[in-house]
């Protein structure tokens, strides 16, 4: 695996380097102060003061935008990829970056985000094991080993949704770590929301900085982001009564509210539960992606990709939209090319802002809670299900709202068809959900030759790079791939 001797030094000194370069040169602007200056440090040191401390765990922050599921690159983004592969967008390019999953054709030397987040694990391991031997005097300790814990469990609740059982890698050991199996899926969800309940006892309530102040800027977990991965991790894996509970911790939590359609993903908005860190101001990649200022109407030769845009909603999700539905006119936007015959096109709309750092990339956000502790409740068969789906449903808009007394398997359509139009592109979500309920099957084997491709099972899990299984003998791929 990625876990070699020489690889996971080296990434760690390369890593450490950069992270270094950053605090010196002054990024720790962008995160709200978020970082504490380092001078010269002694690599035995790196854990024994707040300075250096501070330095690695917001680096892995500033990470995010580098590699993985949230990098600024199209080709490689969670949102963007994943709304390709399933039904929410449309490639506009045939044969290029986006075809692989458009087509539900990934193969293993196209497969995304395994390498980035486990040699992102690997760091977080190190810190973990860094900060809890540290003889230092550190004032935030628990601010760091409570934002790594959340970062282990958000980086491996990514890597069960894409890949199925997972190596479980805890500890910065390459001679362990390289000849890992896989573990079930079950066991590594049940590590997951063992972190993340760590995190919960050891994160602040308020938002904290890198120099363990309070701030605004809600770019690092708390313990809100913490219970928020909670109530999903135990969404998924059934516990509807403790899902129903973390929830309902955040909807009563004054700190944070549903918000008009126009104002949810303004930076730190108080819908925001967390969001995305950046390592320099900069527009949110979904800007870039579907907007980067194009205009309502082009004329020809000139087209979306003139502009940078490759990917338009697809037809089978703006159909899912009720009449009348107000994220329709505030979350998604239309263009035309202005032909003999002119083309309309759909684009997701939900940031909308050119104002450099007007508007962070979500990760969680409060409408998610509802519509979680929705499905929680129905499926304990609650009339008060019913109520945090309306809750949605009137903030969109005033839609009709839905019986209280419904069957269940009603209700949870009714919940599902709600998920795919409130949490449209935003961090896999539909992906994630077509697999956890065991209706991908029946979806895509409509919706891939549709899209010029073909779906079988198996590709509900994305392939195993050939390299990680060539390192790591233990290591078995996902079927139905050429290795």
């Amino acid at each position: 695996m990625i876990f070699n001797k020489k690889n996971t030094v080296t990434r760690f000194v390369q890593l450490f380097t950069l992270l270094l370069a950053f605090t010196l040169s002054g990024c720790e602007k962008y995160l709200n102060d978020s970082q504490l200056p380092a001078t010269k440090i002694a690599a035995a040191d790196v854990y024994n003061s707040d300075n250096t401390v501070s330095t690695v765990v917001t680096g892995v922050f500033l990470g995010m935008n580098t590699s993985g599921p949230f990098n600024g690159g199209a080709g490689t983004h969670i949102a963007y990829t994943s709304g390709l592969f399933t039904d929410e967008l449309r490639n506009l390019a045939q044969g290029n970056f986006g075809d692989p999953f458009y087509k539900n054709a990934v193969q293993t030397g196209q497969s995304p985000f395994w390498s980035a987040l486990y040699s992102k694990i690997f760091v977080v391991n190190t810190a973990i094991d860094g900060i809890t031997s540290s003889k230092g005097n550190l004032a935030f300790k628990e601010q760091w080993l409570g934002e790594c814990y959340f970062l282990r469990a958000y980086f491996y609740h990514l890597l069960v949704n894409y890949y199925g059982d997972v190596p479980l890698a805890l500890t910065n050991d390459y001679t362990v770590n390289n000849k890992l199996a896989r573990a079930p899926q079950a066991e590594v969800e049940q590590q997951i929301i063992a972190d993340l309940k760590l995190a919960q006892s050891l994160l602040s309530t308020d938002y904290k900085n890198g120099y363990g102040l309070t701030t605004t800027n809600r770019v690092r977990p708390n313990k809100a982001a913490a219970t928020a991965l909670l109530a999903r991790m135990y969404l998924y894996t059934k516990d509807w009564a403790a899902a129903e509970a973390a929830s309902t911790a955040l909807i009563t939590d004054a700190n944070y509210a549903l918000l008009p359609l126009t104002q949810v993903f303004n930076a730190n908005s108080k819908e925001t539960i967390l969001s995305l860190a950046t390592q320099s101001p900069r527009v949110s990649s979904e800007y870039a992606f579907f907007n980067n200022g194009m205009p309502a109407v082009i004329n020809p030769p000139q087209g979306p990709s003139n502009f940078n845009i490759y990917a338009a909603m697809s037809n089978q999700l703006l159909s899912a939209f009720e009449a009348g539905d107000g994220r329709l006119t505030n979350w998604v936007r239309t263009v035309t090319v202005a032909s003999t015959v002119p083309m309309l096109y759909y684009f997701p709309n939900k940031y909308k802002s050119a104002v450099v750092n007007g508007e962070y990339e979500m990760l969680f956000r409060l409408g998610e809670q509802y519509l979680i502790r929705a499905e929680a409740r129905a499926m304990q068969n609650k009339g008060t299900a019913a109520d945090d789906l309306n809750a949605i449903r009137t903030r969109a808009g005033g839609l009709n709202p839905i019986a209280p007394n419904g069957a269940q398997a009603t209700l949870l359509t009714a919940i599902a068809k709600e998920r795919q139009t409130e949490l449209f592109t935003e961090c896999g979500h539909r992906f994630f959900d077509l697999k956890r309920t065991g209706t991908i099957d029946a979806v895509m084997s409509v919706v891939s030759p549709a899209k010029g491709g073909s779906w079988a099972s198996y590709m509900a899990n994305f392939p195993i790079p050939t390299n990680d299984l060539i390192q790591d003998p233990n290591l078995k791929p996902n079927p139905g791939y050429i290795q």
